[in-house]
């Protein structure tokens, strides 16, 4: 045997650590199941070998049953139990997120950035860790005094590479050569279904598929066979720079979780058991001249740490109940408005080229910064003219294409912005962002929150939204109510150019993640009724902060004259400015533009609709069950004693989908001439 001693016994006493925190679980299963855990029995070798060869520059991102692998990166058990019990003092999350789901960021240990429950949403995310890293390389953004260059490991169950977000982040890996490891660990089982009835072939077979990521199968309750098998990847991943996956099949000595017990289900475990990876490393020590008192008192010593720990990680306190309610955001430095919003001697602009000349100065100025998506790269610059030029000026590494992927294009970022990047990414058609709605709630809106602050994601999603010109049911979509459903991430629905800029920026420098919804019958004010939403272009250094509204047409309260607030955003304001003309009643018509839908600028809205004592909310999306709906409800609740009407809304019609006839379409939406007609009725109320 070629192994060094030294790591066959630290290999062996992190196994027995491993084994015996299990142990310890189970003969204390009432008092540790008040919170799901599941443990790594069984996983130990494969776990322990790969962890043990890991370098502080690296990223790991372990799944939901590898104790034993965040053991080898040199937690303590201590740790690991402060998280089963939920304690205040959880090093990864504050007691807010299950057992082994770590977030860590100690200068002396792998990276490990938040991830959901793992069952194959992290694969994107860890994958846009690889991404970023071969980024700064290429951009020279890299640490140059680094001997062993940096790579990522990605940890799955078998079960989980059926997700179709797998095969993403594979394809992606694959196409782009990313330094990362995938380690399928391979036991055989879901939760109570199996290998044969859920899969038509293990990891390794699954892979050949994918030209450009080699795979190897290994044997992973064999430590040795372990070790140097991974040896091998990590050295060629660190040199040649592309992606391995590793197979390992193990045996699932324990339950699927502490609420999901084997013996409910389980038919083959003898069988299992038969392949416990404890005995065959004790064996290689035994043969590698170990005598069996000092194998005994390693696993004694293990026993005993595991004991202690768990007794004073009993003791530990709770959260508190104002716990909760920290670590949602990091604070942005972005609080004011700054900057010149209309430079003297400057010509209007359309709205999509002040979002354009936004990005154009971000990237001059911020090498960190690159823009992906569909269609942005430099044979069309976006769908809608909005990357145009860029890739020419910025080059290919910064302005690329991706495949039609929309989880991978919104879960990257989770990964880019892990190493110090900050992404600009697009999803085609607010239509489109469905598929990417598991990765944007999942992954990037909690990062911050459950990693107790470690890990905010900072990125910036565009999404072009809104019907115009008939684009038919799946280019016309209003989304808002979904994303405004999401906590966790900032949102801003600009109404013209210079907002559009000013957020843009504001979101730039902001730690946390903004999706700006841009309406594109906006983009070039071809809407009749829209060249409000031209602008002379804001200076380079003009931000503009989330959360404050725009008073337009600011009245004052007069004796015996009705007034009304109009609440609204985005396409809205123009209907409610146009219509507000059209009636010639300016002077009676406060409107509200949001400018963003989170953070609201609530006080502005209140102290407007308390003034005027009428309210009409106005949207383009369906009203049911809406945004605007629920906002109607929050003003009529805090300004019912100075209403004098109900507050009314204004959306579209309530059917599942915008039809592409042109006259269908405008019936469908709200326009200029159904908002004066709401108004009317709302002054005559």
């Amino acid at each position: 045997m070629n192994m060094e001693k030294n790591i066959l016994e630290k290999g062996f006493s992190k196994l027995c650590t491993a084994k015996a925190m299990s142990e310890l679980y189970e003969a204390n299963f009432k008092q540790v199941s008040k919170y799901v855990h599941a443990t790594s029995r069984g996983h130990e070798a494969i776990q322990i070998a790969l962890g043990l060869q890991l370098l502080p520059q690296d990223y790991a991102f372990p799944y939901y049953r590898d104790d034993a692998m965040l053991l080898s990166f040199g937690l303590e058990p201590y740790d690991l139990m402060l998280q089963l019990l939920a304690k205040k003092d959880d090093p990864f999350s504050g007691g807010r997120t299950y057992y082994c789901h770590p977030s860590l960021k100690d200068d002396d240990k792998p990276k490990i950035p938040h991830q959901s429950s793992a069952t194959g949403m992290q694969a994107i995310p860890a994958t846009g860790v690889a991404m970023g890293m071969q980024y700064k390389e290429l951009q020279g953004l890299d640490d140059k005094t680094l001997k062993d260059l940096p790579f990522v490991v990605c940890s799955l169950g078998d079960a989980s590479v059926t997700e179709g977000e797998i095969a993403e982040a594979f394809q992606m890996a694959a196409l782009k050569q990313m330094p990362i490891l995938y380690l399928v660990q391979d036991n055989g089982w879901d939760i109570s279904a199996n290998a044969a009835e859920t899969r038509a072939q293990n990891a390794f077979e699954y892979a050949q598929g994918f030209h450009g990521l080699d795979a190897i199968s290994i044997d992973g309750a064999n430590f040795t066979e372990s070790y140097e098998a991974i040896e091998k990847v990590i050295h060629t991943i660190r040199t040649e720079r592309r992606p391995f996956l590793v197979h390992a099949k193990v045996p699932l000595l324990n339950h699927h979780t502490s609420g999901v017990r084997m013996e409910w289900y389980r038919d083959d475990l003898e069988e299992a058991r038969s392949r416990d990876p404890y005995p065959v490393i004790k064996q290689q020590l035994l043969d590698d001249g170990f005598s069996e008192k000092e194998i005994l008192d390693i696993e004694y010593s293990a026993k005993a740490k595991v004991q202690s720990d768990f007794e004073k990680a009993l003791k530990q306190e709770d959260p508190r109940p104002e716990d909760l309610f920290t670590h949602d955001f990091v604070p942005t430095p972005i609080t004011e408005e700054k900057g010149t919003r209309a430079p003297e001697g400057s010509d209007k602009v359309v709205m999509v080229d002040c979002a354009l000349f936004a990005v154009e100065e971000l990237m001059k100025k911020y090498k960190e910064c690159l823009l992906y998506g569909q269609d942005v790269g430099g044979r069309l610059g976006g769908v809608f003219r909005e990357a145009a030029t860029l890739a020419q000026k910025f080059g290919d590494d910064r302005v690329f294409n991706t495949p039609i992927q929309e989880a991978f294009i919104v879960g990257s970022t989770v990964g880019m912005s892990a190493v110090g990047l900050k992404p600009i990414v697009e999803v085609q058609f607010a239509d489109y962002i469905w598929p990417g709605l598991n990765q944007l709630f999942t992954e990037v809106s909690r990062s911050c929150y459950l990693s107790n602050g470690k890990w905010p994601v900072s990125m910036i999603l565009r999404v072009p939204i809104g019907a115009y010109g008939s684009g038919g049911p799946y280019h016309s979509s209003s989304v808002e109510s979904v994303i405004t459903n999401i906590r966790g991430i900032k949102i801003a629905y600009p109404s013209n150019g210079a907002d559009l800029k000013g957020l843009m920026k504001a979101a730039y420098y902001d730690p946390n993640p903004v999706v700006i919804l841009e309406h594109k019958g906006l983009y070039w004010s071809k809407v009749p009724g829209t060249l409000t939403a031209t602008s002379v272009e804001p200076s380079a250094d003009y931000v503009l902060p989330f959360g404050k509204a725009c008073v337009l047409q600011e009245i004052w309260k007069q004796e015996n004259v009705e007034t009304i607030t109009i609440v609204t955003y985005g396409m809205g304001v123009h209907w409610a400015y146009n219509a507000s003309g059209e009636l010639g009643m300016r002077d009676q018509i406060e409107i509200i533009d949001l400018r963003t839908l989170f953070p609201l600028d609530e006080d502005t809205i209140m102290k407007s609709v308390k003034k005027t004592g009428k309210c009409l909310v106005v949207t383009e999306e369906p009203s049911n069950n809406s945004f605007a709906r629920a906002l109607a409800g929050k003003i009529q609740e805090e300004c019912f004693k100075f209403l004098d009407a109900p507050v009314m809304t204004i959306g579209s019609e309530n059917m599942p989908a915008i039809p592409l006839n042109s006259t269908l379409e405008q019936t469908m939406i709200p326009s200029t001439e159904k908002v004066k007609a709401k108004i009317e009725s709302l002054f005559n109320y």
